[in-house]
């Protein structure tokens, strides 16, 4: 089966250039090489360099069992947590 290949249109990969440098900056402040972190992760060092790149292809997975090494885990929570707009379309039907 073919997979569909997942398009993300150029403003929205910047945030996800972003989130990788966010990631690198972490990684760097602890003093962790790259080495340490994917060994912890369970990762290859090339998977841990597309997630500081940002690379979208990376799965979700990888990019919290790095986030776990880094102790930003509960970051993860923050993801879709303020959805304003949707709390705004459920106030719209309750009126």
């Amino acid at each position: 089966m073919k997979t569909k290949k997942n398009i993300i249109f150029p403003k929205h990969m910047e945030i996800m250039e972003r989130l990788g440098e966010n990631i690198k900056l972490a990684r760097k402040r602890r003093k962790l090489t790259t080495v340490q972190v994917s060994e912890r992760a369970d990762i290859d060092r090339t998977t841990l360099y597309k997630i500081e790149k940002g690379n979208s292809s990376v799965t979700i997975g990888a990019y919290f069992n790095v986030l776990r090494v880094l102790g930003l885990q509960d970051d993860f929570l923050k993801l879709a947590a303020d959805d304003e707009f949707g709390r705004k379309l459920q106030d719209l039907d309750l009126i």
